[in-house]
């Protein structure tokens, strides 16, 4: 985002250093040159406020692997209080879990949720319980068809703090070919040479 355009900007730094005198119509310029910056700048840091509510708390890779992600949709997720606990730890394991849509509810399997060790004795944790995923009946209708009549496989993608709550990104993937996993895995190894070099330069 422009702040202010680079002559307002070489304008307002002659001024600033005395190189010039400045008439009460440059000096009312440059006061709205300043005032629209402020503005800018408070406006900036509010979108960034917004932007920061979003906190990652896992990734599945393997999944960005192992299929074309077409498509993704937010779900919110039914946890117990020890569950969001461990959570804002990170205790959490991700890469094995997947989806599964049953009698118009979506479920999520295979997520491995630690318990702190200071979690209470009045609880039986339970690490790999099977957990509701939730979303609006039109979104399950939508994930049902994808899967009943083109072939698709739902599977989440991350999980990450959204407002104080723990949402889910669940993507409708169809898996790669092995021709596209060796293309990936070049890519993949691109991005690394092209980090080091970076860091080098």
């Amino acid at each position: 985002m422009r702040l202010i355009s680079m002559v307002h900007l070489r304008e307002l730094r002659l001024v600033e250093r005395g190189k010039h005198s400045m008439s009460g119509t440059a000096e009312s310029r440059i006061g709205g040159i300043k005032a629209e910056l402020r503005f800018r700048l408070r406006a900036k840091r509010m979108n960034d406020k917004k932007n920061t509510g979003r906190k990652t708390i896992a990734v599945n890779k393997r999944a960005r692997f192992e299929y074309h992600i077409e498509e993704r949709l937010e779900a919110g997720i039914a946890l117990e209080g020890w569950e969001v606990k461990s959570l804002r730890e990170g205790r959490v394991q991700f890469a094995d879990s997947y989806v599964l849509l049953k009698d118009n509810e979506a479920f999520l399997f295979g997520c491995l949720i630690n318990p702190l060790p200071t979690a209470s004795t009045h609880i039986t944790p339970d690490p790999l319980r099977t957990r509701k995923l939730l979303l609006h009946r039109r979104e399950i209708d939508r994930l049902l068809g994808a899967v009943d009549r083109r072939g698709y496989s739902v599977i989440p993608t991350a999980m990450y703090w959204s407002r104080g709550k723990v949402k889910v990104e669940i993507g409708m993937a169809k898996g790669k070919r092995q021709h596209d996993k060796r293309k990936t895995e070049k890519d993949r190894d691109w991005e690394r040479q092209k980090s080091r070099i970076m860091k080098r330069g």
